[in-house]
């Protein structure tokens, strides 16, 4: 896999992390009204199970905040390295 192949491979993979953390975070909303909801109603199975469950959700979502600083960081230091924006100028012009 060539350089500027490689880069936009690990940007696709960013994008990626980021939309999984947008998911998790919606998720982590929905459990909360849902746990909201159920302070009026008190189901005894909603009020054992959604803690746990919402807790889970939190945990995941360090972990991706995590797995994502981390690997922007990589991308970015990759593309620098590498001097990613002459190559993609060196392509584009290649393709006139």
């Amino acid at each position: 896999m060539n350089t500027l192949k490689k880069f936009e491979l690990m940007e696709k993979i960013v994008r990626e992390l980021e939309d999984l953390q947008n998911s998790q975070q919606a998720l982590i909303q929905k459990i909360g009204k849902i746990e909201v909801d159920n302070i009026e109603l008190g189901d005894s199975r909603l009020e054992k199970d959604l803690p746990d469950i919402h807790q889970r959700l939190a945990d995941n979502l360090d972990t991706i905040v995590g797995i994502l600083e981390d690997f922007a960081n990589k991308t970015q230091n990759f593309g620098n390295k590498n001097n990613v924006d002459a190559l993609k100028e060196q392509e584009a012009f290649n393709n006139k």
